[in-house]
């Protein structure tokens, strides 16, 4: 960690697979509502989990971190085991007057080439972070800092935005909102997608050779 604290009170959970990349990175051509469509409207985060700072549009994998209510020192422990393409996804119990997460932890994001961060929690510092370009929703923003005690868990199972996260789930965002998806699901919804993608443009189409 950067900071010099202790880290006993945190919980990891480790040798968890994750979904490809690679197989994500084609899903993420499509828009979040279309995969939500195929997917049923399952694993769609409720909307006050939304956009704040950095890019709207993002994909990866959830790295999965719950906090107590206003602490941060599970994401700074989530940090050092951080991959690339991790999409850090908080449970900060829903906590809005005090954010667990700002720029300077924004900074080591980038540095480990975390894709994007999603809290059931507040931010802060957006305008730094958008300035990052780095991906960021959340469930508020408040200018009050966190604590550093714990407890906390990283690699467990969380809930974000009524949506049960698994660690290598996958995760995308855009303005519309967040899709997490099983990681056993992946490989097969590419096709599924690209069906449903044909038989909109088909509809749209015929909606426009009807007006010419």
């Amino acid at each position: 960690m950067f900071i010099n604290v202790s880290d006993e009170s945190i919980t990891v959970s480790e040798d968890w697979e994750r979904a490809s990349l690679k197989q994500i990175e084609k899903i993420s051509h499509y828009p979040v509502a279309l995969i939500g469509d195929v997917l049923q409207r399952l694993g769609m985060m409720a909307s006050a989990i939304h956009h704040v700072a950095g890019k709207a549009s993002f994909y990866g994998t959830v790295l999965p971190i719950l906090t107590w209510e206003g602490d941060n020192l599970a994401i700074h422990r989530a940090l050092d085991d951080a991959k690339p393409g991790d999409v850090l996804v908080i449970n900060g119990n829903g906590e809005s007057n005090r954010a667990v997460f700002g720029d300077l932890l924004g900074e080591v994001c980038l540095a480990r080439k975390v894709a994007a961060v999603v809290i059931d929690g507040a931010v802060r510092d957006v305008e730094e972070l958008t300035a990052m370009g780095l991906p960021t929703y959340a469930r508020a923003v408040n200018p009050a800092g966190p604590s550093k005690y714990g407890p906390g868990q990283v690699g467990a199972p969380v809930a974000c935005g009524n949506v049960v996260c698994n660690p290598g789930d996958a995760i995308l965002g855009d303005r519309d909102g967040i899709v997490v998806i099983s990681r056993h699901l992946v490989p097969s919804l590419a096709e599924k997608l690209k069906a449903q993608d044909g038989i909109e443009n088909s509809f749209r189409e015929k909606v426009r050779a009807s007006i010419r």
